[in-house]
């Protein structure tokens, strides 16, 4: 499993110096995947910069298509973080790319998503632990402050779906189905 990162978070890093926020955010992620058993992965992107232009479709499709992905996950689209979004567009333009080669799924982000209609869902009860832990590996982004916006989500689809705690996710109309754990 791939974690594909934007970017290595250069934007933001909490009271540190943004000339180390780069080597904080990075080296935090990279502690999130080992906590999920993943690899990082990091667009050429920066924190807070996003740009959506022939370069850098082609270098996230490069990037992208490099990982031979059978699922991508990926933000919605409509949402208030201009990251998410311009992440969100960059995967769709990847997929079409690859002839829609994977399957696509879009997720939720606590309050910043907005018209989220999801179709499918997936019990998250038994590894709440591991995924709570690799958030707050996440530390110089205050996850105390974000974490139990999450939660409530996840708990709120989970009684939409009937487990405890649920992530949700909507499938691209025209994308193939993958099964989801």
């Amino acid at each position: 499993m791939v974690l594909l990162y934007l970017n290595r978070g250069e934007g933001f890093c909490g009271a540190a110096g943004l000339d180390r926020c780069a080597a904080i955010r990075t080296a935090e992620a990279q502690n999130a995947c080992k906590i999920l058993k993943a690899r990082a992965a990091f667009a050429d992107q920066i924190d807070g910069q996003a740009v959506i232009d022939a370069t850098h479709h082609d270098s996230f499709a490069r990037l992208l298509a490099a990982e031979k992905p059978d699922i991508v996950f990926t933000q919605w689209p409509i949402d208030h973080h201009r990251d998410h979004r311009a992440v969100s567009m960059l995967v769709l333009d990847a997929w079409w790319k690859s002839e829609k080669s994977f399957a696509l799924y879009y997720y939720e982000v606590a309050e910043d998503t907005t018209m989220f209609a999801p179709t499918e869902y997936v019990d998250i009860s038994s590894v709440e632990a591991a995924r709570h832990a690799a958030c707050y590996a996440h530390i110089s982004q205050s996850p105390d402050k974000w974490y139990p916006k999450q939660v409530e989500i996840t708990r709120f689809r989970g009684a939409e779906s009937g487990f405890a705690q649920a992530e949700a996710f909507l499938r691209h109309p025209e994308s193939k189905r993958a099964f989801l754990p």
